[in-house]
């Protein structure tokens, strides 16, 4: 059995899809799970919770922690920590092997391509947080207490991310006839992810014994667009006014003042500001490779 701690999200319900590739039984833990396929094993679950977190990770193979929690620090400063030793004893309890979800944020402002390599040098108070759940995790692994591996993404675009910002910023405008925005920097280079090349090649590495005990960046493709490039190419795909606004960071402090979301985003605005360049050479030599841009747009926009 293998089982999706945080199940529900976006990763976690393509992963639910993906699965029964690789076991007779998927559980999904979460606060209220629900079924994707319709014959998972459901297990309520609060993370913060040692016993229930126990209980949901028994007879376990293999455990996912792809929790998503409210865009807050003060959320993530209190509930990371918790979750993460949670899913570490109870993984260590059960003899399971645990696959975290994670995102880029440890690396902070990155002068070039981020890979496996990159230093941690957090630059946001959210970023200080990821470093050290990761660290705690990776220390584990290599004192042998469990087998771990972190999977790491880029920012996400696909089917079910909803609320990313190409989704709402790009695509959700141009398919309703509005003028499309871009964060920061218009003229940067930003990689993202595809949600269910992110879903895929997590579901391989926590099935390939070889992979735990490191970190792996997940496949995504190497020809990052600009902003004005992702939003040029998408206008065209449906014959919508290519016509954009750039948010600039003061803009969004501006806006946070009234809107609690907008102000957490403020310290993130240098990953739009700067080239966001994510490498998974890695990956891609060991396993295979990502859906190139123009598929995964065309995709999204339904051509």
């Amino acid at each position: 059995m293998q089982t999706i701690l945080g199940a529900g999200g976006i990763i976690g319900n393509e992963l639910a899809r993906i699965l029964p590739t690789y076991t007779k039984t998927v559980r999904l833990a979460g606060r209220n799970p629900k079924p994707v396929l319709g014959d998972e094993d459901l297990v309520k679950c609060d993370l913060t919770d040692i016993e229930t977190t126990m209980t949901a990770v028994e007879n376990s193979d293999v455990v996912y922690l792809t929790a998503g929690l409210k865009y807050d620090y003060e959320v993530w400063k209190d509930t990371w920590p918790k979750i993460m030793t949670n899913a570490i004893n109870a993984c260590k309890r059960h003899r399971a092997k645990l696959v975290f979800f994670d995102n880029v944020y440890l690396y902070g402002r990155v002068d070039g391509w981020m890979n496996e390599s990159t230093p941690v040098n957090p630059v946001s108070r959210k970023g200080e947080i990821r470093a050290k759940i990761a660290e705690q995790l990776l220390k584990e692994a290599a004192s042998g207490n469990i087998k771990a591996l972190i999977a790491r993404s880029a920012d996400f675009y696909g089917p079910g991310a909803d609320s990313s910002v190409a989704k709402i910023l790009v695509f959700d405008k141009l398919l309703n006839n509005k003028r499309a925005s871009w964060l920061g920097n218009d003229e940067t280079f930003h990689s993202f992810t595809y949600t269910p090349d992110a879903a895929k090649s997590t579901a391989r590495l926590g099935n390939t014994p070889d992979a735990y005990n490191q970190v792996w960046h997940l496949p995504t493709h190497r020809n990052a667009l600009t902003g004005a490039e992702f939003i040029e190419y998408s206008a065209g795909l449906v014959n919508a006014d290519p016509d954009y606004r750039v948010i600039k960071k003061w803009m969004a402090k501006l806006a946070g003042i009234f809107d609690p979301l907008v102000k957490e985003t403020v310290e993130m605005m240098y990953q739009y500001e700067y080239d966001y360049l994510f490498d998974s050479t890695k990956f891609e030599t060991a396993f295979f490779k990502p859906v190139s841009y123009e598929d995964g747009i065309a995709g999204c926009l339904g051509k």
